[in-house]
C-alpha cells in the first residue's frame, strides 16, 4: 500500500469510535450504515465478516458539520447540515434491484466565496490501518481523460464486484465557475479512490451559489472467480445504472439537408480532392495536398456513398471517379494492396513512424479489404479481383505474426519498426477480430471453408487479451460483429462471450455525460466514443464506422439471445450519435472554438466536411484537421434513420436502430431493436402532402406529438410499429 493521505487517516481514526450511526438498511447480503464523523457523511458497506468499504457522501473541511437533520422515506434518506462554509443538501437511496444499488448526491449553499486547493476522494476500502485484511480491491478500469467517471473493481478476498458511477453531468457548474476540467477526476489508488473534485486555487465559487459536489451511482455484486464474466457484468453493471439517471434531451436533426450540404462541399471543394496520374483521389485532410492518397480513405468515402445510392436509387458520377482509382493501389509484386499511391509515395517525409515507404499500420491492411469484400459481396467484379488477389498475402502477414499484429511493419520484409502501443501493453490488440471479419467475408463470398479456419484461429487469439482488448473503436466493434456470425456459423458459445468482451471494451470508451462547461456547451457530448484508448478527442471517422457496426451487429443478433445490457447499449449509442453527429460539422459551432492552428492541412469554416476532433469544453475544436474521410457521416446515417416510400415525397425517421421493414401500398411495418426502458422519437418529415392522413399502430407507450407540417412520435425503443396512409378530401 501506498502512504495515505491525512484525511484517509483522521477518516480511519474516526471510524474506530469517533462517530455517530444514524441508519441502517440490509439488501440482499449487504449491509448499509450511514455514519457521522463530524467532517463527513459516510456509508458503510459491510458483506458478511469482511472488511467494509466506506463511500463518502459528503465533506466539510475543518470538521465541523452541524445541525444535522434527518427526513426519511422508502429506502431514501434527506440530510441537511450547516458549516462555517455553508448549507449541505445530501440525499442518500437504497434499491434491492439485480445488482443492489447505492445513490448518493449532495450539494453546498455557500455563505462565502471559496477557492478549492484540494478535495478528497469519497471511497475508502479499508477501515483500519491496523486491520490484516490485505483485500483493498484491484482497478479494472477507471476515468481516463473525458470518459465516463467510473471506476470497475474487484475485491477477489470479499467475492466483491463493484461499479462506481459518478454523474459528472451534474457536477459541471462547479467546473464552469471554477474554470477546470473533469477530466480524470474520478481515479486514484487503493484504498482511496473515487471522486475528487478538480482543484481551483484561483477562480472561487460564487457566494450564494448552490454548487453540487457528487451525485454517485454504485452497484455491487457477488461473484464466485474474479474473472468470471468480468465483462458481462461490467455490460450488465454498466445498464442498470445507465437506466438510473438523467439524461440530456436529443433533438431532430435534419439529415437530408445535412448531407446535401456535405456532398455538394465533397463533389465540389478543390481541398477535398488530389489529381494523380490521370485519376482524381480524395485527400485524408482537407487542403491537405503534402500526403499521398491512401486506400482506406478511398474507400471509407465510397461504402457510406454506395449505401446513399442504393437507398435513395439515385446515381452519383463520384462513385465511379474513386472506383476508377482503385486499381493503381495494387502492387503486382508484393500481390497485395497499398496504404500508400505507389506513384506519390516519394512524397512522405517520415515525420510519423507511419509516413514512410512500405511502412503499414496493421489494421489498415485489413480494413480496405473488409470494405473491397463489402464492394464484391454488393457485386462489384473489380473489387472482388482486388481483394481476391490481395487475401493471400493478408493471410501470409496474419502468420508471419501468429495472429498477434504489431504496430508498424514493413510490407516488402514483414520486419516489425513498432511493437506495442507502449511498453509492455502490446501491439494492435483488436486487429485479429478485424482479420477474423475479412476471412468471413471471404468464406461468403468463395464459399471456401479454409478462410473459415482462418477466421477461428484469430478469434481464438482474443481469448488470452481479456478485458481491455480495443486498440481502434471501429475495428473492435467490427471485430464484435465477426464474433456474433462466426458464433451462428459454428455454435461455439466462446465466440459469443468475446463478442461481449470487444463491447465491453467498446463501452468503457464512451463519455456518459455532458460537458456543459466552456465551449463544450455549444455541442452535445453525451455518449461521444474516444478512437483510442488514450484518445484526447472523440473523431468522427471511428464514431460514424462504430454507428454502422452496432446497426450491424444487431441485425446479425436477431434471432440470438443476447444480453438486454448489449441491447440497450448498442442501441442507445445509435440515438445519441443521431443527436452529436451534426456538430462534428464547422458551420454548426460558433467561431471561437475552432482552432487556428491545424495539424494537418486547413479548416474552412463554412464547409460542411466534418472535423476530425472534438474535445474537452477547455480546449479549442478542429486542431487536427477537417476529415474527409469522414465524409461518410451522413452517408451512413440516412439510409438507417431514414424509410424513403417509392412514389411518395415525405420521408419516415427513426433514432432507434429498425429491423424487419415491411413495405406495402400505403402501408408500412417495421420493429424497433432498442431497449423497452428507453423511448425512441420517429418523424413523419420531409414534403409531406397536407392531404394525407396517417394513422400509427404502435404499441400502448405511445405518445402522439404534432409539429407544424411534421408529425413526431415517441414510443417505446423496443415497439413493432405500423404506419399507414391515405388521401382524403
Amino acid at each position: 500500500m501506498k502512504g495515505i493521505s491525512p484525511w484517509a487517516i483522521n477518516a480511519l481514526d474516526s471510524f474506530r469510535d469517533k462517530h455517530t450511526e444514524h441508519d441502517q438498511i440490509t439488501i440482499q447480503k449487504f449491509s448499509f450504515t450511514i455514519i457521522d464523523t463530524g467532517d463527513s457523511l459516510w456509508v458503510k458497506l459491510k458483506k458478511k465478516n469482511y472488511e467494509p468499504i466506506f463511500f463518502r457522501t459528503c465533506f466539510s473541511p475543518g470538521g465541523n458539520l452541524e445541525n444535522l437533520k434527518i427526513r426519511k422515506s422508502t429506502n431514501k434518506i434527506h440530510f441537511t447540515a450547516s458549516s462555517a462554509i455553508g448549507d449541505f443538501k445530501i440525499d442518500i437511496s437504497f434499491e434491492d434491484a439485480e445488482f443492489p444499488i447505492l445513490k448518493y448526491s449532495s450539494s453546498l449553499t455557500l455563505n462565502q466565496a471559496i477557492t478549492v486547493p484540494f478535495w478528497p476522494r469519497d471511497i475508502l476500502t479499508i477501515g483500519d490501518l491496523l486491520c490484516p485484511q490485505k483485500d483493498m480491491g484491484e482497478i479494472r478500469h477507471s476515468q481516463v481523460g473525458n470518459r465516463t467517471g467510473l471506476l470497475y473493481m474487484d475485491f477477489p478476498e470479499r467475492s466483491l464486484r463493484m461499479l462506481y458511477f459518478q454523474n459528472l453531468s451534474s457536477l459541471s457548474p462547479y467546473a464552469e465557475q471554477t474554470g477546470t476540467s473533469l477530466r480524470e477526476v474520478v481515479g486514484g489508488d487503493v484504498p482511496e479512490i473515487g471522486l475528487a473534485l478538480p482543484p481551483s486555487p484561483i477562480r472561487e465559487l460564487a457566494k450564494g451559489a448552490e454548487i453540487q459536489l457528487s451525485d454517485a451511482l454504485v452497484c455491487f455484486k457477488e461473484y464466485k472467480k474474479s474473472t468470471d464474466n468480468i465483462s458481462r457484468d461490467y455490460l450488465d453493471m454498466l445498464a442498470s445504472i445507465y437506466t438510473r439517471f438523467e439524461k440530456p434531451e436529443t433533438s431532430y436533426q435534419n439529415w437530408p439537408e445535412i448531407l446535401d450540404k456535405g456532398m455538394k462541399d465533397l463533389i465540389e471543394s478543390p481541398g477535398c480532392w488530389s489529381q494523380l496520374d490521370g485519376h482524381r483521389y480524395f485527400n485524408a485532410y482537407v487542403s491537405d495536398y503534402e500526403t499521398p492518397p491512401e486506400i482506406m480513405v478511398q474507400l471509407a468515402v465510397l461504402l457510406p456513398l454506395v449505401d446513399y445510392v442504393a437507398w435513395s436509387g439515385k446515381s452519383l458520377e463520384v462513385i465511379k471517379t474513386i472506383k476508377e482509382g482503385l486499381p493503381s493501389f495494387y502492387d503486382q509484386k508484393l500481390k497485395t494492396l497499398l496504404r500508400w499511391h505507389p506513384a506519390a509515395e516519394s512524397k512522405l517525409k517520415g515525420d510519423e513512424e507511419q509516413k514512410m515507404p512500405m511502412v503499414m499500420d496493421s489494421w489498415y491492411l485489413h480494413h480496405p479489404m473488409l470494405n473491397l469484400s463489402r464492394l464484391a459481396l454488393k457485386g462489384d467484379k473489380v473489387a472482388e479481383s482486388l481483394f481476391l488477389d490481395s487475401l493471400g498475402f493478408v493471410i501470409k502477414v496474419a502468420k508471419k505474426f501468429r495472429y498477434d499484429w504489431p504496430v508498424f511493419y514493413k510490407m516488402d520484409t514483414l520486419e516489425i519498426i513498432k511493437a506495442e502501443t507502449k511498453a509492455g501493453e502490446g501491439g494492435e490488440k483488436d486487429v485479429p477480430g478485424l482479420y477474423a471479419h475479412v476471412m468471413l467475408q471471404a468464406h461468403e463470398l468463395t464459399g471456401n471453408k479454409k478462410y473459415l479456419l482462418e477466421a477461428e484461429r484469430a478469434a481464438n487469439k482474443l481469448t488470452k487479451i481479456g478485458f481491455k482488448l480495443m486498440y481502434q473503436a471501429n475495428n473492435t466493434a467490427f471485430s464484435a460483429g465477426a464474433l456474433l456470425r462466426l458464433y451462428k456459423i459454428t455454435k461455439k458459445q466462446k465466440y459469443l462471450e468475446l463478442s461481449y468482451t470487444c463491447l465491453a471494451s467498446i463501452f468503457q470508451n464512451v463519455q456518459l455525460w455532458e460537458c456543459n462547461y466552456g465551449f463544450g456547451k455549444h455541442f452535445p457530448t453525451f455518449f461521444a466514443l474516444f478512437p483510442l484508448t488514450d484518445a484526447p478527442y472523440t473523431a468522427v471517422y471511428e464514431e460514424q464506422e462504430v454507428f454502422c457496426a452496432f446497426h450491424d451487429y444487431l441485425n446479425h443478433a436477431h434471432g440470438v439471445e443476447i444480453p438486454e445490457s448489449v441491447r440497450l447499449l448498442c442501441a442507445e449509442y445509435i440515438r445519441f450519435l443521431i443527436n452529436r453527429a451534426a456538430y462534428y460539422y464547422p458551420p454548426m459551432l460558433p467561431a471561437e472554438m475552432l482552432s487556428d492552428e491545424v495539424k494537418m492541412g486547413e479548416v474552412d469554416r463554412n464547409l460542411w466536411i466534418a472535423l476530425e476532433d472534438l474535445h474537452d469544453g477547455t480546449e479549442q475544436n478542429g486542431t487536427v484537421g477537417q476529415e474527409v474521410y469522414g465524409a461518410g457521416n451522413a452517408f451512413g446515417i440516412l439510409p438507417r434513420q431514414y424509410i424513403r416510400i417509392e412514389d411518395e415525397s415525405f420521408l419516415i425517421f427513426c433514432d432507434a436502430p429498425m429491423h424487419g421493414i415491411r413495405k406495402s401500398k400505403g402501408k408500412i411495418t417495421f420493429s424497433l431493436q432498442g431497449h423497452h426502458s428507453t423511448m425512441a422519437r420517429f418523424k413523419i418529415t420531409g414534403k409531406v402532402n397536407p392531404k394525407l392522413r396517417f394513422t400509427i399502430v404502435p404499441g400502448k407507450s405511445a405518445t402522439v406529438k404534432n409539429k407544424m407540417e411534421d408529425l413526431e412520435y415517441f414510443v417505446a425503443a423496443d415497439e413493432r410499429i405500423t404506419i399507414s396512409w391515405k388521401r382524403i378530401g
